[in-house]
């Protein structure tokens, strides 16, 4: 009292599918199949038919039938319900109930029937048990995909860090083979480029125990984010480590190379490092003006500028004490609400009527060395949402078992923006976003379940751009704050040295200026 074989064919008689439940040649099965649409008649209501030796129970289905070939002696009640559970199977795995359609989806059609049917008798089982069972899913190997990304990541962590640290090295090394000079007490080499300016100095001082350094603690009364911020040093590594150092970072990179021989994707971080970020070459030029921008800005999802905070710094760096008798001659934009203080030791009353920085004993040089020695600082506080170097809009909607989010951007045309990375907070996902349209490049964040959307460069050919990813359902919420992180190489302010005067007379010292604008924190809430 078994099923022998269940079966779809089409009303001319062709096999699509068939499973064998018992063991019988396939000739046989294939003649049994053969003789079945001879057996059906027109016109009649009952779903079986017999013959000698078997019984043919059957469904149609559109243009389809549904046939289990029994024995004489099954049970044709249970036969009939056996038949009624493959009837509904079918359709829940074929996308179209025709002959292209189970053709393409053939193998799920018979793992479902092996679940409906085991050597022969039925399972008491739903659709849904049936479907959950062919799925196979498996704690274990979700477990083990985690480990792999994490193993993943933690290598691209320590990559990245050995590369920062043999870029160090190499910089020590060659400003102690081509520098010309060395400071006894040993100052801390500002590492800080572009986008992290030491405004401390360590080491060099007028005398008298006042100290020629910009102390944020004692002057700065407007602004504490300085000193909250850690400042960049590099430590000169032991002799010799250089080598070892690149030994590390190529068993890192043979170790990449082993995961993406086992199939698993390595997705290179998009991402400027600290490494692309930050300028690290040792200056060239005598004197070096570095001037800078930070910017805390909070926006309103709906519209709508919540808080707006700039501030500025201008620091100097003087190669040789003979060339520290100079005076700056600054210029700058004329806008509302900006308003600037200068060090203790500079001469306030020249800077107020002529902008000019020099110190108030002219008789005494600026500070020299490789720390930047903050000579002045400035903020802007009102600015209205139109002055924003860039706009975020995030659009999510729910469509049936999805949210589609639709994020784009607007830039100003103040401002040519480096390196932007906007990040997406996503709720908890078991697997990646998928994205159907970008402007720029994206990465998955799974640690910190954000999706991070990178554009090299916004200009005027790309002042707009849009992005589109689908997530499962989730409250619109769920996808803010949105960060932003970018840079500019020109200011709010306009702030810059129009040029230098030597106060002992001969020739100006050459001198070269970075400036920067920057982001501290940058929200869309």
């Amino acid at each position: 009292m078994v099923v022998l074989a269940a079966s779809v064919l089409t009303k001319t008689g062709k096999v699509l599918v068939s499973r064998q439940f018992v063991d019988m040649p396939r000739i046989r099965i294939e003649g049994l199949l053969a003789a079945f649409p001879k057996l059906v008649g027109t016109g009649k209501q009952h779903t079986y038919v017999e013959t000698e030796n078997v019984r043919y129970v059957y469904q149609p289905i559109e243009a389809l039938y549904i046939i289990l070939v029994t024995n004489k002696q099954s049970n044709i009640l249970e036969d009939l319900d056996t038949l009624r559970l493959l009837a509904k199977v079918v359709p829940e795995y074929a996308p179209s109930l025709d002959e292209e359609g189970i053709c393409e989806m053939a193998f799920e059609i018979i793992f479902a029937f092996d679940e409906c049917l085991s050597l022969g008798n039925k399972e008491n089982l739903t659709v849904a048990q049936i479907r959950q069972y062919c799925e196979m899913e498996s704690h274990e190997e979700k477990l083990h995909k985690l480990v792999l990304q994490s193993k993943m990541n933690e290598a691209k962590d320590v990559m990245k860090k050995k590369a920062t640290e043999i870029e160090k090295s190499k910089i020590e090394k060659g400003k102690f083979q081509t520098s010309g000079y060395s400071s006894i007490s040993g100052p801390r080499r500002s590492e800080s480029g572009f986008n992290d300016i030491n405004i401390s100095s360590s080491g060099s001082g007028f005398g008298s125990g006042s100290g020629f350094g910009l102390n944020t603690e004692s002057i700065d009364s407007f602004s504490s984010k300085s000193k909250d911020r850690p400042a960049a040093s590099a430590k000169a590594p032991p002799k010799g480590l250089g080598m070892q150092l690149g030994k590390k970072t190529q068993k890192t990179n043979q170790f990449l190379e082993s995961l993406k021989a086992e199939g698993e994707v390595i997705i290179e971080d998009v991402q400027p490092s600290a490494v692309q970020s930050k300028s690290v070459l040792p200056p060239t030029d005598p004197i070096t003006v570095t001037i800078e921008e930070r910017l805390n800005i909070i926006v309103e999802r709906n519209g709508g500028l919540r808080n707006f905070d700039l501030q500025g710094t201008l620091s100097l760096q003087i190669l040789n004490q003979d060339d520290g008798f100079i005076q700056l001659q600054i210029e700058n934009r004329d806008m509302p609400g900006l308003s600037f203080k200068t060090h203790p030791n500079i001469n306030k009353d020249l800077f107020n009527s002529k902008q000019v920085l020099g110190l108030k004993d002219p008789n005494r040089p600026f500070p020299t060395g490789q720390n930047d020695v903050g000579l002045m600082k400035w903020r802007i506080q009102k600015m209205d949402e139109s002055s924003l170097p860039l706009t975020v809009n995030c659009w999510p909607s729910v469509s049936g078992n999805d949210t589609y989010v639709n994020i784009e951007y607007e830039a100003s045309d103040l401002f040519d923006l480096q390196n932007v990375v906007i990040s997406v907070p996503l709720p908890a996902l078991r697997d990646p976003p998928t994205v159907n349209q970008i402007d720029g490049e994206w990465r998955y964040d799974a640690r910190n379940s954000s999706l991070e959307w990178s554009i090299l460069l916004i200009d005027h050919s790309n002042r707009s751009g849009s992005m589109e990813f689908v997530v499962p359902p989730a409250d619109a919420s769920a996808f803010f704050p949105i960060s932003i992180k970018f840079a500019a190489s020109s200011t709010y302010s306009d702030v810059k040295v129009a040029g230098i005067n030597s106060l002992k007379g001969g020739n100006v010292p050459k001198f070269s200026q970075r400036v920067q604008l920057i982001t501290d924190s940058y929200q869309v809430v």
